[in-house]
C-alpha cells in the first residue's frame, strides 16, 4: 500500500489535461493503475479526474513529486487537486444516539476489512451501545447532551475526536444538530445519513407519516454535513419499493436496511477518495 496513491483533480476543461498528468507521472517512474474522468461540457465546462498510480519512492521523493506537480501541472491549468497516499487505514470516528443499526453495521464492516479504515472511537449521547461497541475492541465515549449543556458537550466531543486523531467523522444516526462552531473546529469531513423523505417528512416519526400518505418508495440519503441543515453535498442515495400492506414497523425495518447500505457505500467511497465536491454537488467515481 505504501507505493499507491490517488490523484483527484477538478479544473476548467480544455485539451491536453490527461496527457499532461500522465506524462508527468510517467517521467517520474509512476505506473498508472486506473483513470476516470468526467466533463460537464468539453467546450468551457469543468473537468474532473480520479487517477490511481503506484510509485516506489521514499517520503522525500513523494514530497518532491507533490511540489513539482503543483508548480508544473496544476498551476498552469488552475487545478483544484489533492494527492492522497494509500499508506494505511484511515481513522474513523462514529457518533451515534439510541438507534444502533448504522453504528453496528459500520463496526462490523470495518472489522471484516470491508472499509479501509480503523474505527478509532465511538461517541454517543446514550450508554445503550457501550457493550456492543467495546465488544469490537473500540473505545466508547459517553457525552450526554442537553439544551443547557450543548456547548460543553460539543467541546467534549471535539476533545475526544482530537484524542482519537480521527480524520473522518460519521454521524451514524446521531440525533443531535451540530453547531456551526463545531463544524468550523472539527477539522475533518463529517458524513450524515437520513431518510430520504426530507423535506416532505422532516422531523419526528417520518415512517408513520409516510405510511399515512401512501408512499410507494422509501429510501435514504448520505451527504456531507454543512452549516445548512441536511443540505450538504449528496454522496449516495437509494430506494426500495414498499406496499400498501406495510405498516409503520415494516417501513421502519426497511428504512433501517436501506440506511445501512447507503451509509456504508458513502463512507467507503469517501475513504477511497472517490468523491469530488464541486459547488455544492458531488462527482462520485465508482
Amino acid at each position: 500500500m505504501d507505493g499507491q496513491a490517488r490523484l483527484l483533480i477538478s479544473c476548467p476543461d480544455g485539451p491536453g489535461i490527461v496527457a499532461a498528468v500522465s506524462t508527468f507521472l510517467f517521467e517520474r517512474g509512476a505506473n498508472i493503475d486506473t483513470s476516470d474522468q468526467h466533463s460537464t461540457d468539453p467546450a468551457g465546462g469543468r473537468f474532473f479526474m480520479r487517477m490511481t498510480f503506484t510509485l516506489d519512492a521514499d517520503d522525500a521523493a513523494w514530497a518532491e513529486l507533490e511540489r513539482d506537480f503543483g508548480e508544473q501541472v496544476a498551476a498552469a491549468r488552475a487545478m483544484d487537486w489533492r494527492l492522497a497516499r494509500a499508506s494505511g487505514p484511515r481513522r474513523l470516528a462514529l457518533l451515534a444516539s439510541g438507534e444502533d443499526h448504522c453504528l453496528l453495521d459500520l463496526l462490523w464492516r470495518a472489522s471484516r476489512g470491508e472499509l479501509p479504515a480503523e474505527v478509532a472511537t465511538v461517541i454517543s449521547n446514550h450508554e445503550s451501545a457501550r457493550r456492543a461497541v467495546e465488544g469490537f475492541g473500540v473505545p466508547f465515549v459517553h457525552v450526554p447532551v442537553s439544551p443547557d449543556t450543548k456547548p460543553q458537550s460539543e467541546a467534549a466531543i471535539l476533545a475526544a475526536l482530537a484524542e482519537a486523531r480521527a480524520d473522518t467523522v460519521v454521524l451514524a444516526r446521531y440525533m443531535q444538530i451540530l453547531s456551526a462552531n463545531f463544524l468550523e473546529q472539527v477539522g475533518a469531513p463529517v458524513i450524515n445519513i437520513h431518510h430520504s423523505f426530507l423535506p416532505a417528512f422532516a422531523g419526528a416519526d417520518p415512517y408513520r407519516r409516510a405510511m399515512e400518505r401512501g408512499v410507494k418508495i422509501i429510501g435514504a440519503t448520505a451527504h456531507y454535513v454543512t452549516e445548512e441543515l441536511d443540505a450538504g453535498p449528496i454522496i449516495e442515495q437509494d430506494v426500495v419499493r414498499v406496499s400498501h400492506r406495510a405498516g409503520v414497523a415494516e417501513l421502519t425495518r426497511m428504512g433501517a436496511d436501506i440506511e445501512r447500505l447507503v451509509l456504508a457505500r458513502a463512507v467507503r467511497w469517501h475513504l477511497e477518495d472517490r468523491v469530488l465536491v464541486d459547488e455544492g454537488r458531488t462527482i462520485v467515481f465508482v
